[in-house]
């Protein structure tokens, strides 16, 4: 096989296991989501004898239930993972050092873990082995998979996912109507899915009181999957008569709050199940990146950003937003429409379009910042 060859091949296998590690994407814990596929070509062609995708709750890793499946044809094989394979040691052998015990040959990773505990040492492990590895094979694909991983390492932080929809002049909604119907049924589908993809949604106190949300995961065979909901709400306004606390029980109700906040609005919130965040306040407002390594500390990853515009325009002022998804509507608003904070014509300078859909009528963009 050339080189250029090898090349292809190896781009071909690895885009397959990204599309696999975007199988338990938000399931997986405190752990990334990684999908790791066993290759082997006895002359007549490379074929996959063993795939494997970071368990639901985080354990076993990929590549251990990849090899599980291989068995005796590891040996001899390559190992296409999307995340350097972990070199610290647990209840289990390191994943670096069960590729080698399995007779892996080759290993061709993808991203590499910036956790201290592995950057740089898996891929040692593997080549003092005596393991052919190659490094950085769609290297920013696998990145932006697990970018919620990757940026609460590095960060100390969850990955902030800003999503708004607009209409055509540039509204997100109509001042005193609760919540207005902007994009159509296949986007609003698409952001359920979301939904199931994140660790938490959030939204600011305004946005409960006029809309009253419910902020779950409404789709066919995924209402499992809604994330835990995270309002800020420095002065504790939340009714206990609102969606989100009598579902409190069912789904897991975050509230953010100020230290001044009412003892006795407190009391009644946890005893509909509700947790409160005590927060540090700046300017009267709560401090958002301090609230953001909380919530880290927490385990959360990913947390999706909904509403409404101040809250939006807050962790925008703060640049803590790492990916911004607007879903455009064909409908105007019009007079007493509320102003998007951002359009696609004001990003700031340093987000890139990554992608850009058509859902029936409406139009779908994401841009990301850099990691």
């Amino acid at each position: 096989m050339t080189a250029v060859n090898r090349l292809e091949t190896d781009r071909r296998f690895m885009a397959a296991a990204i599309r696999l590690s975007h199988k338990h994407s938000g399931r997986t814990a405190t752990n990334p989501s990684v999908g790791t596929l066993i290759v082997r070509d006895d002359g007549t062609g490379p074929m996959i004898v063993g795939s494997g995708v970071t368990a639901i709750g985080g354990r076993p890793h990929a590549e251990a239930e990849a090899l599980a499946e291989a068995g005796a044809l590891a040996r001899g094989a390559t190992a296409y993972v999307t995340l350097e394979p972990c070199a610290h040691h647990g209840r289990t052998p390191p994943c670096a050092n069960a590729l080698a015990t399995a007779g892996v040959v080759r290993v061709v990773g993808a991203a590499t873990d910036p956790d201290t505990r592995v950057s740089g040492k898996g891929y040692a492990i593997l080549r003092q082995a005596g393991i052919e590895v190659v490094e950085g094979v769609l290297a920013e694909e696998a990145a932006d998979q697990m970018a919620g991983y990757l940026i609460r390492s590095l960060k100390k932080r969850p990955q902030v996912i800003l999503k708004i929809a607009l209409s055509s002049d540039g509204m997100v909604g109509r001042s005193g109507e609760g919540q207005v119907a902007i994009s159509g049924p296949l986007s609003r589908r698409m952001v359920h899915l979301m939904r199931a993809q994140s660790d938490a949604i959030l939204v600011g106190i305004g946005t409960a009181l006029a809309d009253d949300p419910e902020l779950t995961v409404r789709l066919d065979g995924l209402e499992g999957r809604s994330p835990v909901r995270i309002v800020l709400d420095r002065q504790l306004r939340l009714s206990p008569t609102s969606k989100l606390v009598q579902t409190a029980s069912r789904v897991p109700v975050m509230v953010a709050a100020g230290i001044d906040a009412d003892p006795a609005r407190r009391m009644a919130l946890e005893a509909a199940s509700v947790k409160i965040l005590a927060t540090d306040s700046h300017e009267g407002r709560i401090a958002l990146p301090e609230f953001l390594e909380d919530l880290a500390a927490m385990g959360i990853a990913n947390l999706m950003v909904e509403g409404g515009p101040e809250t939006a325009r807050a962790f925008l002022d703060e640049s803590l937003v790492d990916r911004i998804v607007l879903f455009h509507g064909v409908g105007e608003i019009g007079a007493g429409g509320i102003v998007s904070p951002l359009r696609n014509t004001d990003m700031p300078k340093d987000f890139r379009r990554l992608r850009v859909a058509g859902y029936c009528k409406d139009r779908f963009e994401e841009w990301v910042r850099k990691i």
